[in-house]
């Protein structure tokens, strides 16, 4: 009988951590692909002045969390309303380059990006930082659920 529980709470534990089939088919290098793409389509809307679609790359949560200058900022909403108060227009916006990516698996399911980003503004001084993002596969999509930005 001992043996049976240890085996069905092996077999239970298992099932319990194990990723879902469609996640752990991706390569690190396709984990890779993906959020470089994603973090292409944010470089994207931003340098067209576009703060909505920028957002679309991160959870729609209130459990986001964005990790600033001034400090902790959490949900999806509250980071949008900082964003557009911070940047209120495209000159504001300025242009964003991403630079020294470096894209790191943590499991099937979840990533980490640490890289430095600037924003060239003409006329209103340019801007710049590092950056930590923790990324989580969510419903098939990657997403940034956390950001720590300096």
């Amino acid at each position: 009988m001992k043996a049976f529980l240890a085996a069905s709470t092996l077999a239970l534990l298992a099932a319990c951590t194990s990723a879902p089939a469609t996640s752990a088919t991706e390569t690190p290098a396709e984990t890779r692909r993906a959020i470089i793409q994603l973090l292409t389509t944010q470089t994207a809307a931003w340098n067209r002045g576009d703060v909505a679609n920028f957002m679309k790359g991160y959870w729609e949560s209130d459990s986001l969390v964005f990790i600033g200058k001034s400090g902790l900022t959490y949900g999806w909403q509250p980071t949008l309303d900082n964003y557009r108060r911070s940047y209120p227009n495209p000159a504001a916006m300025g242009q964003l380059r991403f630079a020294n990516l470096r894209v790191t698996p943590d499991g099937p399911d979840a990533a980490h990006v640490v890289g430095q980003w600037h924003l060239t503004r003409p006329g209103l001084g340019d801007l710049q930082g590092q950056y930590l993002l923790v990324m989580r596969r969510l419903n098939g999509q990657w997403v940034i659920v956390a950001d720590h930005s300096s």
